[in-house]
């Protein structure tokens, strides 16, 4: 089975997957790194990671068009459906799994903030670990600092990890080499970076310097592009 991931720039991530669509962290107005606009992009489910109005993004009119249940923590599913007045919401906890038709979803920590953009409290910031319907398990930090369960997280035996590199926001270059080293994934893709000057990076460096010092290999998407695990 072919599990199709995009990157559409900054945090915001496709995948496909036993015939279901996945968005996660849909930002595209106003993203300026994104190459497609809200209304081009179909979902069967969206995860939210966190509050931040650049990860929340469109998921309100995405949601509303598709028809696609939105699956977040409990406080953000809960604004969603009160707030938005979305039918279709699954809230979680971190460290919590839940079966969907598309694969096991458990969410891990994140250490991040979490304030929704009308001010409300967007409880924990989370990553994703998917375990897939054939058994692949992918795992997408979204925004996060490095932390020393990275390291548990990797023993679950990682295909594909999906990790920030921009700093300031987020892991630096540096921090991100490190998470590798503890997640120890066949392949990571580095996402959150140079949207804005703030986190500009070069990836095409720190590919080479993690191909130095890991067995990982890095694949660099420009937004819009593919890579199948």
């Amino acid at each position: 089975m072919t599990n199709k991931f995009t990157w559409y720039g900054h945090a915001t991530l496709g995948l496909e997957t036993s015939g279901f669509k996945l968005l996660i962290d849909p930002f595209f107005t106003d993203n300026p790194a994104a190459t497609v606009s809200p209304d081009s992009v179909e979902a069967d489910f969206i995860l939210v990671s966190h509050g931040h109005g650049d990860h929340v993004g469109d998921t309100v009119p995405i949601a509303k068009r598709t028809g696609a249940t939105v699956i977040s923590n409990f406080e953000i599913a809960s604004w969603f459906e009160e707030k938005h007045g979305l039918e279709k919401t699954h809230g979680q906890h971190v460290g919590g799994g839940h079966k969907y038709p598309f694969g096991y979803l458990k969410l891990t920590l994140a250490l991040h903030g979490s304030k929704l953009p009308d001010g409300e409290n967007g409880g924990n910031p989370c990553g994703f670990l998917l375990t897939t319907n054939d058994g692949k398990k992918l795992y997408f930090a979204q925004d996060t600092g490095l932390f020393g369960d990275m390291k548990l997280i990797g023993e679950e035996g990682i295909e594909l990890a999906v990790i920030p590199i921009g700093d300031n926001y987020t892991m630096g270059p540096a921090d991100a080499l490190r998470a590798v080293k503890m997640l120890e994934p066949k392949v990571v893709i580095p996402i959150h970076y140079n949207t804005w000057d703030l986190i500009a990076q070069d990836a095409d460096a720190w590919k080479e310097l993690v191909e130095k010092e890991t067995k990982a290999k890095v694949v660099v998407l420009k937004p819009g592009e593919s890579f199948s695990v």
